[in-house]
């Protein structure tokens, strides 16, 4: 049992981080497809943002999820 519930846990995290990576590489597309011209240091403040807000809003969805996936319950 414990040994489901520490993969559950480095699942959730991988799943929560590569979502949160995805989302903070598209920030970053995004500032370049508008054709304006940002700074680097707004670019890259983005999407630590964006890295950082995907984290909290992703962490509660995500580890109960994982959590009932491989131990059946929440």
């Amino acid at each position: 049992m414990q040994d489901l519930e520490v993969r559950a846990a480095r699942v959730s995290a991988l799943v929560y981080t590569t979502i949160s990576l995805g989302l903070a590489l598209l920030f970053l597309a995004a500032t370049y497809l508008t054709g304006r011209t940002y700074p680097p240091m707004a670019r890259i403040g983005g999407m630590v943002w964006v890295f950082i807000l995907s984290m909290i809003i992703l962490m509660p969805i995500v580890i109960p999820a994982m959590r009932k996936r491989y131990l059946g319950r929440v």
